[in-house]
């Protein structure tokens, strides 16, 4: 179940990043987006209470096992004696972007992929997905312009849409709201989680196609609060407008990563990158961290966020994909057998790194000066950089 700082939160566990070794950032980043209307401290706090509340409703044993713990991508549940998978997730602050530009036909492929895409990291099949459409005011156009995307992104994942809500509430919401929930069926001997991950496993990174659906809220207090542009500039970097380019569609890895499933042995862990970066990637069960030494180049709208929000390299890996949308990790046997279904699905990819051992589970990216804990990076030589 995953967690999308900065725009949403929703389950995630894991230990809390050493004081030492954030320093005083923590607080000047959390009074950042309470400034663009998130408080990240307030949630997290929160969040620790649900989970103890949630976790006294699990069945010790039997129809209804709860497999893993609360904080991986997806979860799965026994249903006698097959997996089904589960998750939750919507597009946050993006529909607000969707608003700005009066487009509304691709932010349901969004939807769809901020599940699929968390739901194959626990080695399941994607089944079939319900949405949850909040409006402030129904409008047909728009409703149907929301359902294309869905149908497009269900299209793409393999998945039907088997049913949903819509819900008028113009007293709740200001804009509107895009929820989705899918199922799927993995076999629970087949469940992965990353505990095999060793040290010298490659991980290998996928390049996203853009922003995705995470980190929408520092973008839009970046471009649109602090400078005022409009949503149809064009800013000489990019290849469309500035609305077109934080309204791209994310990207649904299901095909490819069905098919490496099915046919490459060694691969052991599955990351889907959206808040909290490359960070996702001390989700698994293994006590590994991981040296990322060859980053795919990030997108031309990553490094004219930075420099419109004035934060550092830290603060942007923390927040968002990067470039690298989806990752890998996998015995280097397994490596090139893996890339090949990953170029023949038209991926670009690349091995991006290695884990190593380290009970701390700590990130590094050595070309950045970075390393990163829970929900933290840190510059280790303590000065500041930007991105490009």
């Amino acid at each position: 179940m995953a967690g999308k700082r900065a725009d949403m939160v929703a389950f995630s566990s894991g230990g809390t990043s050493s004081a030492g070794a954030t320093g005083g950032q923590t607080d000047v980043r959390n009074e950042i987006y309470r400034d663009s209307g998130v408080d990240t401290a307030e949630a997290d706090a929160g969040l620790n209470r649900i989970i103890a509340r949630v976790q006294r409703t699990w069945p010790a044993a039997g129809l209804g096992r709860v497999v893993l713990p609360i904080g991986y991508f997806a979860n799965v549940i026994e249903l006698d004696g097959v997996g089904l998978a589960l998750c939750t997730d919507g597009v946050g602050s993006k529909t607000i972007i969707a608003d700005m530009m009066g487009k509304y036909d691709t932010i349901g492929i969004d939807c769809v992929a901020m599940n699929v895409n968390d739901m194959i990291c626990v080695g399941a099949k994607p089944l079939s997905m319900v949405d949850y459409f909040a409006v402030a005011s129904t409008d047909a156009a728009m409703l149907d312009a929301v359902a294309a995307g869905l149908c497009k992104g269900a299209e793409i994942a393999g998945v039907s849409i088997s049913g949903g809500e819509t819900a008028q509430l113009k007293d709740v919401v200001k804009h509107f709201d895009l929820v989705g929930m899918a199922v799927g069926r993995v076999a629970l001997d087949k469940v992965i989680d990353g505990r095999h991950v060793r040290e010298g496993d490659v991980v290998i990174g996928v390049k996203s196609s853009g922003i995705h659906s995470n980190g929408l809220s520092l973008a839009r207090k970046a471009f649109f609060q602090n400078h005022g542009y409009a949503i149809g500039h064009k800013f000489d970097e990019l290849a469309v407008t500035l609305g077109e380019e934080l309204l791209r569609p994310t990207d649904i890895y299901v095909p490819e990563a069905m098919e490496i499933l099915a046919k490459v042995s060694g691969v052991k862990a599955l990351i889907n990158i959206t808040s909290d970066g490359l960070l996702n990637l001390t989700r698994v069960a293994a006590p590994v961290g991981y040296e990322i030494d060859r980053l795919i180049e990030p997108h031309p709208i990553f490094p004219l966020i930075q420099r419109h929000a004035g934060v550092d390299d830290s603060e942007m890996f923390e927040v968002f994909n990067m470039g690298i949308g989806f990752c890998y990790v996998a015995d280097p046997a397994a490596a090139e057998r893996t890339l090949a279904i990953l170029k023949a699905h038209g991926r670009a990819a690349q091995v991006i790194g290695t884990a190593v051992s380290d009970p701390q589970k700590i990130v590094r990216i050595p070309a950045r000066g970075l390393a990163g804990q829970h929900k933290r990076f840190w510059r280790e030589d303590g000065a500041a950089r930007r991105v490009g």
